[in-house]
């Protein structure tokens, strides 16, 4: 039986200022899988996911969502930015953050349902954060912040989640609680595409990795693509290898 794909990427190039960002991506992410995008800083990564939700216009290359354009599959997919790229003095609530989530669905000038609100508060309590929905987002911890804008993720209801180093500057707890929500995603067919850095957890946290570093190095099942010899294809370098076994 046929794997069904969620996500297909052919000869996808991004340029800033006649240097190559990305080159020639081609890839194909299957339905139901937790898939790491690893690679050295500059390496494209964060352009990626960019590029593929219209963030970031390429200069050649289609992307499809279960074979149709992203313009037609938005609502789909959710995209979870690094916190540094969040303006949190901004006077908004938690529980307001969440229902954004859900404005896709609303439409123009709609307002937030109690459906709707129900729905972020569900979303917010699985991320553990259901007892601070009143506070100001400018109170919030690191590893707070990053659980809200999962939660928003997660109230938008969608079929493909991209986030773009989730983990970075949070606590163990939080970390352990944001892998095992988007593990739970997958198990239920949802798609989950994350950027990641650590490498040490990577055995423990995917099943799926793509190396990048401008173009694709490797990509496939961990089992078979995490090895030295490819890690050090993607680095350059020994000193990202020394502990894997």
């Amino acid at each position: 039986m046929e794997e069904k794909i969620a996500i297909k990427i052919n000869n996808l190039t991004v340029v800033y200022e006649n240097k190559p960002v990305l080159w020639n991506v081609n890839l194909e992410i299957k339905i139901g899988t937790l898939v790491a995008i690893v690679g050295p800083n500059g390496a494209g990564k964060s352009t990626f996911l960019k590029a593929m939700i219209s963030l970031v216009k390429p200069v050649v290359g289609k992307i499809s969502f279960f074979g149709r354009d992203y313009k037609s599959q938005r609502l789909k997919i959710a995209y979870v930015p690094q916190k540094e790229s969040i303006d949190w003095d901004f006077p908004t609530t938690v529980l307001d953050v969440v229902e954004m989530g859900r404005y896709g669905r609303l439409g123009w000038l709609r307002r937030v349902t109690k459906k709707d609100k129900n729905i972020a508060k569900e979303a917010l309590k699985k991320v553990g954060m259901k007892e601070l929905e009143n506070r100001q987002i400018s109170q919030l911890s690191g590893g707070q912040q990053q659980r809200i804008f999962i939660a928003r993720a997660l109230a938008q209801e969608a079929e493909i989640y991209f986030l773009d180093e989730p983990f970075q500057g949070i606590d163990a707890k939080t970390e352990k609680t944001i892998i095992d929500i988007l593990k739970k995603l997958v198990e239920s067919g949802k798609t989950v595409v994350v950027v990641h850095h650590d490498l040490n957890t990577i055995k423990e946290y995917f099943e799926d990795i793509v190396l990048m570093n401008v173009t694709i190095v490797s990509a496939g099942k961990v089992n078979g693509v995490f090895t030295k010899e490819n890690i050090e294809k993607t680095y350059k370098n020994r000193n990202s290898i020394d502990f894997i076994k």
